[in-house]
């Protein structure tokens, strides 16, 4: 049995390990792709970060300046959480209560 190779993320383009190594983007992008199913967990895992947050009060800039993704990436996946279904109701704040007015 083959182990698979251990891929990290790339920080550099296909387009600039190309060009560095003298071969085509899309070799690269074979070489050195994330796993499909490593992708989809880190996927799954930032959207339900970003609806975590969200209960929590946070903003959609907010979300995206915590997660460092951008403020429209926060707004799809949120809207897409509420066609699928997904509870959005926000926790009440630490102390809020229903009794207003009480001093």
């Amino acid at each position: 049995m083959t182990q698979e190779p251990n891929r990290e993320r790339r920080t550099v383009t296909a387009r600039e390990l190309a060009d560095r190594f003298g071969v085509s983007p899309r070799t690269v992008v074979r070489m050195v792709a994330e796993e499909r199913t490593a992708y989809e967990d880190r996927s799954r895992q930032r959207r339900d970060q970003i609806v975590e947050l969200h209960r929590q009060g946070l903003k959609g800039y907010e979300i995206a300046r915590e997660l460092t993704i951008s403020a429209g990436l926060v707004s799809i996946r949120l809207k897409e959480a509420r066609s699928a279904g997904v509870d959005l109701t926000r926790y009440a704040a630490a102390g809020e209560t229903h009794e207003q007015g009480h001093a």
